[in-house]
């Protein structure tokens, strides 16, 4: 009978125990201890077979901002979390607005077919 070498399983033990440590202090694996497994739009639920699928959105997107109490993070699915990342570019852009005058979240404004019928009307 081969006995395992005791110094070699030691060191995967304690590599994978480093690693979960280091995981643990991302931000992800924060906001997924700190946030029940829903999208915070859609109100998808999550297991953890697709869990992979949910995300963690900066809600002033500034990624270098998390502080520990989570309140720059909101948990979104991939979908609503990409919709919010393409207002955010239409915005940038003037094509809508993404706050108010009160400062509270708008919903988009910009209708890309308003005036279709008369474009239509003064082609032919």
């Amino acid at each position: 009978m081969v006995k395992p070498d005791n110094d070699k399983l030691n060191k995967i033990v304690s590599d994978a125990r480093r690693a979960s440590d280091l995981r643990d202090l991302g931000y992800r694996e924060q906001a997924l201890k700190m946030y029940p497994h829903i999208c915070g739009r859609c109100a998808r639920e999550f297991t953890r077979l697709n869990l992979q699928e949910l995300t963690v959105h900066h809600r002033d997107h500034n990624h270098s901002n998390n502080p520990p109490d989570g309140t720059n993070w909101e948990l979104l699915c991939m979908y609503c979390h990409d919709n919010e990342h393409q207002r955010q570019i239409e915005a940038q852009q003037g094509n809508i607005s993404t706050t108010s005058t009160k400062g509270a979240t708008s919903t988009a404004t910009f209708s890309p077919f308003a005036d279709l019928k008369s474009m239509l009307e003064n082609k032919k």
